[in-house]
């Protein structure tokens, strides 16, 4: 008897110290719903379970983490992400959801942080898909990036860092597209380090950090090679084929910018650029159209509707497009001409003349 007085004690300390993170979570009008947890494994979902709520939509979950290492687990129904949650060892994370993806998070901070992070990228998300036109899509996109770029350095030793710094606009585009955004992923790194050395988490932003370093030194290398006449660029056309501006043929090269969501910009391509290349094309005049629109279904559609001949190329970043910088572009449309190799004109009431002179 005095033994099991002894060992008591001993047990309900050991159950106190658990290192099970337990999820706590009504969906609201989904009684007895699967609700399948999730596991974020750096870059890949792993299923850990599928638990059934009961009639009033309520489960409950236990899982391991260790000390020190904490787990990014998502809840799913019916294929929809109803929750995201960044787990510590020990907490108790008590979740109220609905069936479309709207949470709220008590017991857990860091989850509590992400599920902030998740309504940042839902508003902008809806932001963009009802902004009227493509300008306002590139200002809607530059205020995001900016409120991206304050709450990482706001929250540089917080894992709820990491995916904000791997958000997508879309499939093939990053919110953090810019080469200079390696020195705030440097940033975000050594910081985490020292919170969570262990972290696999953490070991894959130091990859992508290096990466991205490694991509910057190469830039600043070129950059400081001997001026070749002109900022070379290498895009994708429609197929997804890189083409480079300098492997383009032609006396003269009209390198121009362009939104193929403005109707003014398209009504250009048909009242100034085609004539000009009906009347010059075959005297060695050639384009390369630079379009800005991130969206780049619309721009292939608008493309092959307007029959465009020239070369066509979009990397979908917009305004955060690297080809926007090198050729400090303030505005669409806007042209450069390219003539034997070197920078000859700005496009404009001067072009003609430029082209008659250029390929008399």
């Amino acid at each position: 008897m005095r033994s099991f007085k002894f060992f008591l004690p001993a047990l309900m300390l050991l159950a106190a110290c658990s290192p099970k993170a337990h999820i706590d979570c009504t969906v609201a009008d989904a009684p007895g719903s699967d609700v399948e947890v999730r596991l974020l494994d750096v870059n890949v979902y792993k299923v850990l379970d599928t638990v059934r709520s009961d009639a009033t939509g309520h489960m409950r979950y236990a899982m391991e983490v260790k000390a020190g290492q904490p787990e990014f687990v998502y809840l799913f129904r019916n294929g929809v992400r109803i929750a995201s949650l960044l787990l510590s060892e020990g907490e108790k994370a008590v979740v109220a959801a609905d069936t479309l993806g709207a949470f709220d998070v008590q017991g857990s901070p860091e989850s509590a942080k992400l599920a902030d992070v998740d309504r940042r990228l839902a508003r902008f998300s809806a932001e963009v898909n009802s902004a009227a036109d493509g300008r306002e899509v590139a200002s809607l996109y530059l205020n995001y990036y900016r409120e991206c770029t304050r709450y990482v350095l706001e929250n540089l030793k917080s894992l709820t860092v990491i995916p904000v710094l791997f958000q997508q606009l879309d499939a093939n585009t990053p919110v953090f597209s810019q080469l200079t955004d390696a020195i705030l992923f440097r940033q975000a790194t050594d910081s985490l380090k020292t919170v969570y050395p262990e972290s696999r988490y953490v070991r894959a932003l130091e990859k992508e950090t290096e990466r991205r370093e490694n991509a910057l030194k190469l830039n600043t290398l070129v950059g400081s090679a001997p001026v070749t006449g002109f900022p070379d660029l290498n895009l994708p056309d429609a197929a997804g084929q890189k083409v480079l501006l300098s492997s383009v043929e032609g006396k003269a090269v009209l390198v121009h910018f362009w939104d193929s969501s403005a109707a003014e910009d398209k009504m250009f391509n048909l009242d100034v650029l085609m004539p000009l290349w009906e009347r010059w094309h075959g005297r060695g005049f050639s384009i390369y159209a630079v379009d800005l629109n991130i969206d780049k279904l619309t721009w292939a559609s608008v493309v092959k509707a307007q029959k465009l001949p020239w070369i066509n190329v979009n990397d979908g970043l917009g305004a955060a497009s690297p080809s926007v910088m090198l050729y400090n572009v303030g505005s669409v449309p806007a042209s450069f001409l390219l003539a034997d190799g070197e920078l000859s004109a700005t496009g404009g009431k001067s072009l003609e003349s430029e082209l008659s002179r250029i390929l008399q």
